[in-house]
């Protein structure tokens, strides 16, 4: 099977393959679209079975990276890397040159961050060997933590979608049940508590659900029952694919909205939730405050730059919720119809909407 016949492929610019023999080198590089600029997107590294798993993660990740650059109104394309490879065995500072220098010769028209299997430490040892790289802490340039305007962002969309589905400016007095408390889950339940709302909560990581409890009053369920939980609004901020058929009958949630990702099984749950009334923020518009950090080191944006950019979160969601009202579809219908309208302009066009 070729590349042009993989399920996956969406017409994109190029997908390139890797190999060095020395250094034990295998990586693949999808690039979506450069519609709006250089294609951003993190480098995965993975134990992949086989290489069509690797190109699939490749091509579906680098699209995704499209329309989340698009909708944050970003001027940055959709790309993604993966490295073929286990995380905790097989890295060494001779592949990851080896990686930089693949990187190099798409001459800056993907430009790599940190996904899963890479770590902070990581990205240093790349960045000796490319300057095609963001989204880490690097010395004169904005800090590469992700997690603060990524839940800033969740919070603003959050309240947006209250605001849309029950009327209501404020999430004080309603009942929010946070699923997952990493650094993003925690500072979102943070902002939400200091506004007064009610908290139930469930993450794997015991200590974790004990400081949500002990600091804002949360209710502590096990993990597998917070999706279904009796509340007003369902944040997810843990892994993907939590409303699919057996979920969504089960909601109690009237809204939805958290930094997962994927949080869909399949497109069409986007049309379950809208005919049960149930309000769902695209992930990939609401936990946009991460790109736009990456962003802001690429282009050398200040923090007060990072933050203009992602309170506007609020405004493309309202933009999508009326859309998606006026034109009865679902909302993660809009949202790619939006984000595809973006990368169809020319760069002089997207350039002037920032």
């Amino acid at each position: 099977m070729s590349v042009f016949e993989a399920p996956d492929f969406d017409h994109h610019e190029a997908v390139a393959f890797f190999d060095d023999k020395a250094s034990g080198l295998r990586a693949i590089i999808a690039i979506h679209s450069t519609a709006l600029g250089p294609a951003c997107g993190g480098t995965r590294m993975f134990k992949y079975a086989t290489t069509e798993e690797a190109l699939t993660d490749a091509l579906r990740l680098s699209r995704g990276m499209s329309y989340k650059s698009a909708i944050a109104n970003l001027p940055l394309g959709g790309g993604k890397a993966v490295v073929i490879g286990d995380p905790a065995r097989d890295k060494t500072d001779a592949l990851f040159l080896a990686y930089a220098n693949a990187i190099n010769t798409l001459a800056g028209r993907y430009v790599t961050a940190m996904d899963v299997g890479m770590t902070a430490k990581d990205m240093p040892v790349i960045a000796r060997g490319t300057k095609y790289i963001a989204g880490f802490d690097q010395p004169g340039k904005a800090g590469g933590d992700s997690s603060p305007p990524t839940a800033l962002g969740v919070f603003i969309g959050l309240k947006e979608a209250v605001k849309h589905r029950l009327g209501v400016d404020s999430t004080k007095g309603l009942l929010i049940a946070v699923q997952g408390l990493g650094k993003v889950g925690m500072n979102v339940a943070r902002r939400l508590h200091e506004e007064g709302a009610r908290l139930v909560v469930a993450d794997v990581n015991d200590a974790s659900t004990r400081h949500a409890a002990d600091a804002f009053g949360a209710k502590v369920l096990p993990p597998d029952a917070i999706v279904t939980a009796d509340c007003d609004v369902l944040s997810p901020n843990a892994m993907g694919a939590i409303l699919n058929d057996v979920t969504i009958p089960q909601l109690h949630a009237r809204v939805i909205a958290g930094a997962a990702n994927n949080q869909l099984a399949r497109d069409e749950h986007g049309k379950a939730l809208q005919a049960r009334g149930i309000l769902y923020a695209p992930d990939y518009a609401i936990n946009g405050g991460g790109i736009i950090r990456v962003a802001a080191q690429i282009y050398d944006w200040n923090d007060a730059e990072v933050e203009r950019r992602v309170l506007t979160i609020g405004d493309t969601l309202r933009e999508i919720f009326h859309r998606a009202d006026v034109e009865g579809l679902p909302t993660n219908q809009i949202a790619d119809r939006i984000a595809e309208e973006r990368m169809a302009k020319k760069p002089a066009q997207a350039k002037a909407a920032e």
